[in-house]
């Protein structure tokens, strides 16, 4: 039972520790076990999951009362993805800033998307977030995002700049810009907003509510790393 919003974010932590930080891909990737064509795979992956991440905000605003105090900061987080509108400054084109300093002569198509296929665990890690947001109330979806992704983010791509730092990867200089300031400055502050409202809710069953879908998300998306980790291994 959860007496306050603290609480909560503690066991949330327990869940990223257990999940995230001492799983399988954060652990093989900050000891230098990859090589780099697994590196260069897990690269073009993760450029889906972040190329998709867009539809889940708008899915999450799907679920959002029609009143700014809920959906602004989700779209607050929309126009960063977007870049604030300035050509070439998306987090599309961030990423790809990291994509090509990995895997310069990676396959991409006339619309910079890689020909190599969409693994079946970031396609399901997307559609399990988006398939949420149709019958999540506003304090679901709101919980799901913040608790379930954005609490934790900036922990996870830290840890992902550091572990991609390691000396066994540094056969071409890596550009790490997407991952650091997403760590430093995006995914904190984007937190910070879902937090504003989510700490407006302090019953207990709003408590375990919020418990439930921040941990139910999070398994679901170290899952994708887990299954991403056990595909890089099958490439040698």
């Amino acid at each position: 039972m959860f007496n306050t919003y603290k609480d909560v974010e503690t066991a949330i932590d327990q869940v990223v520790q257990e999940e995230f930080t001492n799983g399988v891909f954060l652990s093989a990737l900050r000891n230098g076990e990859y090589s780099i064509p697994q590196i260069q795979y897990f690269a073009v992956q993760y450029s889906y999951y972040s190329r998709h991440f867009p539809r889940v905000l708008g899915a999450a605003i799907s679920a959002m009362p029609p009143l700014d105090t809920w959906w602004v900061p989700l779209a607050d987080n929309l126009w960063d993805e977007a870049g604030h509108g300035a050509v070439g400054k998306s987090h599309e084109q961030l990423y790809k800033t990291f994509l090509l300093s990995v895997y310069p002569d990676v396959q991409l198509d006339d619309k910079g998307i890689p020909k190599q296929p969409i693994s079946p665990a970031v396609q399901n890690a997307i559609q399990t977030f988006i398939d949420f947001f149709r019958d999540a109330s506003p304090l679901e979806a709101m919980a799901a995002v913040g608790l379930g992704s954005e609490m934790f983010a900036g922990a996870v791509m830290g840890d992902i700049a550091n572990g991609l730092r390691h000396p066994n990867y540094s056969e071409r200089p890596l550009n790490l810009l997407f991952w650091d300031v997403h760590a430093d400055e995006h995914e904190p502050r984007h937190y910070q907003l879902c937090k504003d409202i989510l700490v407006r809710f302090t019953g207990t069953n709003d408590l375990e509510t919020m418990y439930h879908v921040g941990s139910n998300i999070a398994k679901s998306e170290a899952l994708m790393y887990t299954q991403l980790h056990h595909e890089m291994l099958q490439r040698g």
